[in-house]
């Protein structure tokens, strides 16, 4: 069984053709720029590449794109679409009314449009997504795959804000968590490579990048998850703040002339790493260079990320009464060397040993504690595609 993965982005799409049969990467590619001069796609398969430049005003021109590019003479891998059996959508917010995957109805599209507000850059074009399938392969299913599904888990006492509980009831403000398919398919798969039990293993998961949160797991369920209402909320990222106190806010706003608009633009576009460093950059190689280059404020910046992120392992350690494995993933997680050590140096307490030799990789599944450490610690590439089709093989097999 052939299934389509799409994430759909404001401006972007990114897809894989994937055989379920032996889980292999058939095609992927990526439409950029739709309904902005210059798209572009770049489709790869069979070691080659190819670059279609023409204009995509909108996600149904972009999906019309990838489907002539999958059936092309030269450049595709199947002869028909009728061959893809399912499409598997990547869709940021179910809201409080779905927390698993689901096969897209007129109600699943719905809620996608009712949770505009909480998914403003993601939701509107997930469902762009769905529609634009919907009328490129009539009668071919879709799977909604919720980016919000692993943390609806959570205990209330996890969930919810200490605000009146009005505002949950008329407005389902709550935490909700993000890169939720990164944490399911990482979580899953730290069990397996570690040999835990799939029922009680106990797994933190660190997902740093650009955007970066941490989840606790027990046998793959999510106990609780740094990210909230929105993605803003947790560690320190590349341009996100992480927590603050809400005042700040408040006195940004009275200092600077400026409404509660402005703020959070600043919070979600203009802090983290970039913020700190005093500009430097949103992203942790060149925060590293700086700081190897001298940089006071880029050396700052790079502590109080990895601090956060100790912290969080710490807290959620108590949350789950224990751990059994960290795994390390995404961009930051996978490929940086010395913040993953620096990171498990705070750890020494839960008889965290890291091994220098096995930690000195990147981007490939690797133990890195010692055979004495009291925790398992590996780094584990995510595959969120994966994740995506297993879910829609999962619900029209």
């Amino acid at each position: 069984m052939k299934v389509l993965v799409l994430n759909c982005g404001s401006s972007s799409l990114k897809y894989q053709l994937i055989d379920m049969e032996n889980e292999s990467v058939m095609a992927k590619g990526l439409c950029e720029r739709i309904g902005i001069d210059g798209s572009k796609l770049t489709h790869k398969a069979n070691d080659k590449e190819m670059v279609v430049e023409q204009p995509m005003p909108k996600h149904t021109e972009a999906i019309s794109l990838v489907m002539k590019a999958l059936v092309d003479p030269e450049y595709g891998v199947i002869t028909d679409t009728k061959e893809i059996a399912a499409v598997g959508h990547r869709v940021l917010h179910g809201g409080t009314v779905y927390s698993e995957s689901i096969v897209v109805n007129e109600d699943v599209k719905r809620v996608i449009r009712e949770c505009f507000d909480l998914g403003p850059l993601h939701n509107p074009a997930n469902l762009m997504g769905i529609e634009a399938c919907e009328e490129a392969m009539p009668g071919t299913p879709n799977v909604a795959v919720w980016d919000t599904a692993f943390g609806m888990a959570m205990d209330e006492k996890a969930y919810l804000y200490a605000i009146p509980h009005e505002y949950y009831e008329k407005y389902s403000i709550r935490r909700y968590g993000f890169h939720g398919t990164s944490h399911m398919f990482v979580s899953g798969e730290a069990i397996k490579f570690a040999g835990l039990d799939p029922e009680k293993g106990k797994v933190i998961v660190c997902h740093l990048g650009n955007g970066a949160s941490i989840s606790a797991s027990i046998g793959g369920k999510c106990v609780d998850t740094s990210m909230g209402l929105t993605p803003l909320e947790g560690l320190i990222m590349g341009t996100r703040s992480g927590d603050l106190d809400p005042a700040v806010v408040q006195t940004i706003c009275n200092k600077e002339g400026k409404d509660v608009n402005e703020v959070l633009n600043i919070l979600n576009k203009k802090s983290g790493v970039l913020g700190m460093s005093g500009g430097v950059s949103s992203d942790f190689r060149d925060i590293e260079k700086a700081r190897e280059e001298g940089n006071h404020l880029a050396d700052v910046a790079l502590q109080a990320f990895i601090y956060r992120v100790a912290k969080y392992i710490g807290a959620y350690t108590a949350a789950m009464n224990g751990v059994d494995a960290i795994a390390f993933t995404a961009g930051v997680g996978e490929n940086d060397i010395k913040s993953r050590k620096a990171i498990c140096e705070y750890l020494g307490y839960l008889g965290v040993k890291i091994d220098d030799e096995a930690n000195n990789c990147r981007g490939k599944n690797q133990m890195i504690s010692t055979a004495d450490s009291k925790v398992k610690v590996m780094i584990l590439p995510t595959n969120e595609e994966l994740a995506i089709a297993r879910e829609t093989l999962r619900l029209v097999k």
